[in-house]
């Protein structure tokens, strides 16, 4: 993965952050528009029996582009293992090709990839699911529990149905508060550790420098970084197929307004920090953004072009009432093992040491789910000198924040606050005046999905 590829146009700032992020939700529409509306039948612990297994025999994976190279420097440490590499979207920027490639196979009777990689971290919805699912319970004598207890506090928690565990996770993208720290020190103002701290900071900025942002509100991941932050029920499963929604929730309303009066004021923006009218004309003004692990290397560095020694992280804001701070999460893809695999050894093998091993995970453009690998990853962070400080300490401590209540579903949040909140906003509507329409559009999108909503 190369984080310095070049941005000079609106396609290759596209291409650059669905091909560095890979997991990143934001572009896994496929879950809202086009999976199966049929509520799929729940699986049983008792219900997995293998395929027959051919120790030896050759499997099959499906990865994106940016994993294959990964898969490849697998096969060539593991010369005796029998692979065939197929490069395919990874359901990534809308796709939803493993899916319906499944769905295929399912009616075919042969053809499932032993293994394969999603940029979507709602896949695991739907291939856990069925009479027969396509994706093997790893933690039923597949991989060892000792490596599931690896991953960071709530890494698995979208892979995880009915018991089980149905997927590795690839990466995560906790939510941190990053801030030029540069820019702080010049205008004389302390990092705000509370959201109400964030608000009067936003205030004073707009009036003492106008122009300056402290956060947008146009990005389609506004709801994980601001909303699953502030533990709003937009998105909270209570059981197989059942979500609550409650954007009236006193939760939902405080970020609403909270964010209703920075952007009344012009410090938080409604556009996106991938336009290229952003790029253009904001870039340099961003005094603190809240936003996931990956804005670093890819938004400030890559995109933003912001030079060495500016950027900083600060930990996850909360609000005063509340008695702990949380955050959300953008991103972070899954890897399955298939149900159908005859060689599960050699499938399990590889998922493995593509989510843990440092040799991948510790280059990788993207934080690792797996603690150890996190660890690596951090310290060669700190070798490129591109931070003001250390983002260890915030990074491993945001990992172990991420709200459990909001739920990974087969529709995408994303897709429904692009196509509902962000026109109504640009339309000069508050989000506290779009929160009745938003609540909406997400049950009305599960009903369809099969969901009882709440």
């Amino acid at each position: 993965m190369n984080d310095d590829v070049p941005v000079s146009s609106r396609r290759q700032l596209r291409h650059t952050a669905v091909a560095v992020l890979g997991a990143v939700s934001l572009f896994a529409l496929a879950a809202c528009g086009s999976a199966d509306p049929t509520p799929p039948e729940t699986s049983s612990p008792a219900a997995f029996k293998p395929a027959a297994q051919q120790q030896g025999s050759e499997i099959t994976v499906w990865a994106d582009a940016t994993r294959v190279p990964g898969v490849q420097a697998y096969q060539k440490a593991h010369p005796d293992v029998k692979m065939k590499i197929v490069t395919y979207s990874g359901d990534a920027n809308g796709a939803n090709d493993l899916q319906t490639k499944v769905q295929l196979f399912d009616r075919t009777g042969s053809g499932w990839p032993d293994v394969a990689f999603s940029a979507n971290v709602n896949d695991g919805t739907w291939a856990s699911q069925g009479k027969t699912p396509y994706a093997a319970p790893v933690n039923r004598d597949i991989i060892p529990k000792t490596t599931l207890d690896g991953f960071s506090d709530g890494a698995l928690d979208p892979c995880v149905f009915n018991g089980n565990t149905y997927c590795l996770r690839n990466d995560l993208a906790q939510n941190v508060l990053w801030y030029n720290k540069k820019l702080m020190d010049k205008f004389g103002y302390e990092v705000p550790t509370t959201w109400e701290e964030y608000q009067a900071l936003g205030e004073k900025v707009a009036k003492e420098h106008p122009g300056y942002l402290v956060g947008t509100a146009g990005d389609a991941w506004t709801p994980e970084v601001y909303f699953w932050a502030s533990q709003c029920t937009a998105s909270t499963t209570t059981g197989a197929k059942k979500v609550k929604v409650d954007l009236r929730d006193a939760k939902c309303t405080r970020m609403a307004k909270l964010l209703d009066s920075l952007i009344a004021k012009g410090s938080v923006s409604k556009d996106t920090v991938f336009s290229a009218g952003f790029i253009k004309n904001q870039a340099s003004k961003v005094l603190m953004l809240p936003g996931p692990s990956w804005f670093g290397q890819v938004l400030f560095n890559s995109t933003f072009k912001v030079p060495k020694g500016q950027i900083a992280a600060a930990s996850p804001l909360k609000f005063e009432a509340d008695a702990k701070n949380y955050t959300g999460n953008v991103g972070g893809g899954l890897w399955f093992v298939s149900s159908h695999s005859k060689n599960l050894k050699a499938a399990s093998d590889l998922v493995t040491w593509m989510t843990t091993s440092d040799d991948y995970q510790g280059t990788a453009g993207t934080y690792p789910a797996y603690k150890t690998a996190a660890t690596t990853w951090l310290a060669n962070q700190k070798k490129t000198g591109y931070f003001a400080k250390d983002i260890s300490p915030v990074f491993e401590e945001a990992a172990e924040l991420i709200w459990p209540g909001w739920s990974a579903t087969q529709y995408s949040q994303e897709a429904i606050y692009s196509s509902t909140v962000v026109p109504a906003l640009n339309s000069g509507k508050t989000l506290t005046d779009t929160l009745d329409t938003w609540q909406t559009a997400i049950t009305n999108k599960a009903k369809s999905l099969g969901y009882t909503v709440n």
